[in-house]
């Protein structure tokens, strides 16, 4: 009897391992078939549209159906910021992970090189995860050392030709998941410019920002670039059709995000909220609802979302490597990180016209720091002045018809803006010294210059400085900044902060620093000087002295600070032939022609005899799109 019962109890105990085994075996089938069954991802961008553009944002301007129909069947996000403001350093940003500011690619159309073997883009990491990837429209990323096109399995870059398909997923290989970017070009900034005819769109129904005159030509050309961004959301609809026809609609997450805000005078390239509040629509499907943001597909995300996220998040999506290098937050997904509490944007240098701003913000408030406020916001610059809305509002303002908040635009700047963007998104109230806000902009400051810090911010010195500095010591803008002897940022930082409080009682230490070893603290003593205006004159000494400096920057900006000063005529004719030894020297690659042509431009009438003399010797009237600065003076003083 107890022999039957231990076999038995055998029998019993094979059978409970054969069940618990087959088991085993199920849920391994089951996991690796899910591990397999990673989603596709279909990246949808469309060019130069802020959320002002976009129905579901409550745009009215355009109507665009096919991208409210994806915000019904997926998530809006209500809070999506890029940090460039402009097509190529946004790219940068995008295909490396970083910010432009930290690897020295923030200057427009600047192609700086990064170390390659440290900074790899995302679609190296998709394809080495196991991806096909696909791009074969806009690369545009700005960076040197390596062909746009390299990191992708398909793409045509600017090379295109018929044989080439916008559908990138069609050329991997069967089953193979996919990341394929989608790029729509109908609703560029180009798309603006031209004749205001043929209008299929109402002028009279238009919303102008309040920051824009009410002028016809103005109405004209919102009326033509709604029509712009129709066509655009059109193109989204062929891109989710051409999904469908391949059986791929639920097996593919769908992300729409226009590149940067725009495209109106005052949107694109500038860190307004125009500029930078962009539209996020992400469609997920049923089989990745584990994925949603939110409770249900049609609901809106209140979660701030910076484009610096988008790699990183693509990456975690797919489950790929996340390299350290990779400086964003993960927003969506299993892997989701904290939100942020601040939003970091950055602008430099677009086209041939200087600047410099960094500013943070939350879903609400923005600080601005202009480390360049003699310069206008509305300068002169070629490409933007092809859309007949910004060569009218010029003109408006040259008549002296506009007003405080629209001819603001084309006037020097304050050091500092702070803006409510809740109750008012045009950003034409600058909130800077209300004391209700005092303690809300010092914690903003403090969190600017932390993250600067931390990343290393590259932007301390004027562009041509740090290529020169980086190129001295054979490595690149990325690797100089992270050199503390090569690169004191915490001192810069500090001495930058003397100069654009414009106050009195710096004067002795900008003077003393004329002298300083460092060209860069010399740049920011100069510029110290320059904003103190009258309160300047005792540097007279050190401001002519400096026309000789070693740095042409320190020069040029020393030169424009003794014109302005107009001390004595022999200081203004030692400045003025600084500036002109140095228009008519031979050009080399690390000439500053770039920031000499602007300062000319900022001096106004006590420039123009060198400018006439320039052009008249047949001196460069073009520039890359059009006029250049010096051609566009003499156009308007008609030489």
């Amino acid at each position: 009897m107890n022999q039957h019962r231990a076999i038995g109890f055998a029998s019993f105990g094979f059978t409970r391992l054969i069940c618990f085994v087959t088991v085993v075996i199920l849920v391994c089938i089951v996991n690796v078939a899910n591990a397999d069954e990673r989603p596709n991802i279909l990246w949808i961008t469309s060019e130069d549209n802020g959320v002002s553009w976009i129905s579901c944002y409550g745009g009215t301007n355009a109507s665009t159906p096919n991208i409210d129909q994806l915000a019904q069947e997926g998530f809006r996000y209500k809070y999506c910021f890029d940090n460039a403001a402009v097509c190529a350093p946004t790219r940068s940003c995008w295909i490396t992970g970083m910010y432009g500011i930290s690897n020295g690619t923030q200057p427009m159309r600047s192609r700086n090189e990064i170390p390659h073997d440290q900074i790899l883009y995302y679609p190296d990491l998709l394809k080495k995860a196991g991806y096909h990837t696909s791009n074969p429209g806009k690369t545009d990323y700005n960076i040197g050392g390596r062909p746009d096109e390299q990191c992708w399995d398909y793409s045509g870059g600017k090379k295109r030709d018929k044989s080439i398909t916008p559908f990138g997923w069609r050329r991997r290989a069967p089953g193979q998941p996919f990341f394929a970017v989608f790029n729509i070009t109908d609703s560029h900034e180009s798309r603006a410019h031209g004749e205001l005819d043929q209008l299929s769109k109402d002028p009279a129904a238009m919303k102008l920002f309040s920051y824009h005159p009410d002028l016809p030509a103005i109405r004209q050309n919102y009326a033509k670039y709604a029509m712009a961004v129709e066509n655009m959301d059109r193109k989204v609809k062929t891109a989710i059709d051409a999904l469908k026809e391949d059986g791929l609609y639920e097996d593919t997450i769908i992300i729409y995000n226009s590149d940067h805000g725009g495209v109106m005078p005052r949107s694109k390239r500038f860190l307004y909220s125009s500029g930078v509040h962009c539209p996020l629509v992400i469609r997920i499907p049923d089989k990745f609802k584990h994925l949603y943001p939110a409770e249900q597909p049609g609901m809106t995300v209140d979660r701030m979302v910076s484009f610096i996220d988008m790699p990183k998040t693509w990456l975690s999506l797919t489950g790929a490597e996340i390299p350290d290098t990779f400086q964003g937050t993960i927003f969506l997904g299993d892997g989701a990180e904290p939100t942020p509490e601040y939003h970091l944007g950055f602008r430099e240098r677009a086209d041939g016209r200087l600047d410099h701003v960094r500013m943070i913000r939350n879903q609400r408030y923005a600080y601005h720091k202009n480390y360049m406020p003699y310069a206008p916001a509305g300068q002169h610059l070629a490409y933007l002045w092809k859309s007949q809305a910004t060569s009218s509002w010029e003109q408006h303002y040259r008549d002296g018809k506009t007003n405080d908040t629209t001819g603001r635009f084309f006037r020097p700047r304050v050091s500092e803006e702070f803006y409510d963007n809740e109750s008012d998104f045009d950003n034409v109230e600058n909130l800077i010294d209300k004391p209700e806000h005092q303690d809300r902009i010092m914690a903003m400051k403090k969190e600017l210059r932390r993250r600067q810090l931390e990343l290393r911010d590259s932007g301390l010195l004027p562009e041509k400085m740090r290529e020169r500095r980086a190129a001295a010591n054979e490595i690149t803008i990325y690797e100089m900044v992270r050199d503390e002897q090569l690169y004191p940022l915490e001192k810069y930082l500090d001495f930058s902060d003397l100069a654009l409080s414009r106050e009195a009682d710096n004067l002795d230490s900008f003077r003393k620093n004329m002298t300083n070893e460092d060209a860069g603290m010399r740049w920011w003593a100069v510029t110290g000087l320059h904003l103190l205006e009258d309160k300047a004159v005792a540097a007279a000494a050190e401001l002519e002295t400096a026309l000789t400096d070693q740095a042409e920057e320190v020069r040029i900006m020393a030169a424009w600070t003794l014109v302005k000063l107009d001390l004595s005529p022999d200081a203004t004719k030692n400045a003025l032939g600084c500036l002109d030894d140095l228009l008519f020297a031979p050009q080399t690659e690390a000439s500053n022609t770039r920031m000499l042509h602007n300062v000319l431009d900022w001096m106004g009438e006590p420039a123009l005899p060198l400018v006439k003399k320039y052009i008249e010797s047949g001196g460069e009237r073009q520039g890359r799109y059009g006029i250049g600065i010096l051609g566009r003076i003499a156009e308007l003083n008609q030489w």
